[in-house]
């Protein structure tokens, strides 16, 4: 259901929308639909959103948001990352509340992952 004034919507770019897709399907399960070859919507995954093709890339260190992941098993979730041919750009550091990393996926976006725990 959508909610007035929420956030709705969240889209990315990627220079390779097929090395995107492959890295999010076997990391975290997501599920896309294409709309022609520059753009392809994911949905069902806390909020829905898409990847656009573009050269450009999402990085804190341009100003841009950052989007960070929620794991029960911070390692693991490491693990399947570096598997899929994500990068870590942050190795994993506690803050008041928990532990997180910062990594890119292969179009060279950066996302977190957070947990309470560092297992």
């Amino acid at each position: 259901m959508n909610k007035h004034e929420k956030i709705n919507y969240v889209e990315f770019p990627s220079n390779n929308l097929e090395e995107t897709k492959s890295f999010f399907q076997s990391v975290f399960g997501w599920s896309f639909q294409d709309y022609g070859p520059e753009y392809s919507a994911f949905g069902n995954e806390g909020i829905e959103g898409g990847f656009y093709k573009s050269d450009l890339h999402a990085s804190t260190n341009n100003g841009s948001a950052l989007i960070v992941f929620y794991s029960n098993n911070i390692n693991e979730t490491q693990s399947k990352i570096t598997e899929a041919g994500g990068k870590i750009i942050k190795p994993t550091f506690s803050f008041p509340g928990g532990f997180r990393f910062h990594f890119t996926e292969p179009s060279g976006n950066e996302f977190a992952v957070w947990s309470e725990t560092n297992t």
